[in-house]
């Protein structure tokens, strides 16, 4: 009788013991069970290449970890959660695009590392930062903008001129209907709208040497001056089209790149024998302006709202999961 009793009791202990190890997997599978599936993204490994110190190479990132990477590198931490949802839609819209049309399926976007992002926010910020990214992220999920059944040109940049530009006008071409002129008042008062950079004509020539067609000997030994630069057109937000530097016919933007200018709105002043060149608005233009798209927020606006305003026409679709498919 001693003996069963004693072999009940520890039977029931065991029972116990075993529940107390299964009950927290039970309860998470409980819980959790039906969100199991929408987190799978957050377990699958995307391929990156990294360049650094002259080299190239691919590593095998968590696809949450690098999309919150790139989605931090490009939008400030103080900006406004539905113009952080907004920012989300655009860079997965071009990173969804790139990894269906990449044969090697690797991606090429710079992104910021976990360590660096403690590095950028502080370990005291870190968490607050990090989770508000993960929120932009999770709310907007697997959701990109589509035009014609296909993935959007999805363009951004820090602010405008007062308008974003036009494709058709930009590129010549009528493949991006949906990336029209949009009025962007509030970029005007955007921080560093203007900004005034300084030359000497040598680093004129020096900087913009891969592009300039051969001059005769004795005119490139001698260098340009003032009278050798002129603005041949700017499209209707104010960004230079052509740009001629001496025999040299450009584009407003081999010359912004070449010289690194915010903004290929710009206006020239000879200045004490130096070429002072005066920007606006920074970045390329084209797509979403995140300064106005940060002040629609503020507005009560939605992510939805604000990409319709700078994607008018494409559709936000829910491609459900682009790595279920790719296996």
């Amino acid at each position: 009788m001693g003996q069963r009793y004693i072999r009940q009791k520890l039977k029931a202990l065991g029972a116990f013991i075993f529940i107390l190890i299964l009950l927290p997997y039970v309860i998470s599978v409980f819980v959790n069970g039906a969100d199991e599936k929408e987190d799978r993204a957050e377990r699958v490994y995307v391929r990156v290449k990294i360049h650094s110190a002259d080299q190239q190479k691919v590593l095998e990132v968590p696809w949450n970890e690098y999309f919150l990477g790139v989605l931090a590198k490009e939008m400030p931490e103080d900006y406004e959660d539905e113009a952080v949802k907004a920012q989300a839609v655009l860079v997965r819209t071009m990173l969804y695009k790139e990894i269906e049309e990449a044969e090697d399926q690797i991606l090429t976007e710079p992104y910021l590392t976990a360590e660096e992002l403690e590095k950028k926010w502080g370990a005291k910020e870190y968490k607050k930062y990090y989770e508000k990214y993960s929120k932009a992220f999770t709310e907007t999920k697997n959701q990109v903008l589509f035009y014609n059944d296909t993935y959007a040109w999805t363009p951004f940049h820090q602010s405008s001129t007062g308008t974003t530009r036009s494709a058709q006008e930009v590129l010549g071409t009528e493949e991006y209907p949906y990336l029209t002129a949009k009025e962007c008042t509030q970029d005007k008062e955007a921080e560093d709208e203007m900004q005034v950079h300084t030359f000497s004509y040598k680093e004129i020539q020096e900087k913009c040497k891969d592009f300039l067609v051969a001059e005769k000997e004795e005119t490139a030994k001698k260098g340009y001056s003032f009278s050798d630069l002129e603005i041949l057109s700017y499209d209707s937000a104010g960004y230079v089209l052509d740009f001629k530097i001496g025999e040299t016919v450009c584009t407003g933007d081999q010359f912004r790149d070449a010289l690194s200018l915010p903004s290929s709105a710009f206006s020239l002043k000879d200045s004490e024998g130096k070429l002072k060149i005066t920007t606006t608005g920074k970045g390329h233009g084209l797509g979403m302006s995140q300064w106005t798209a940060n002040e629609l927020a503020k507005e009560g606006k939605t992510y939805e709202e604000i990409l319709q305003y700078f994607f008018e026409g494409t559709n936000l679709t829910d491609v459900g999961e682009i790595f279920a498919k790719a296996e």
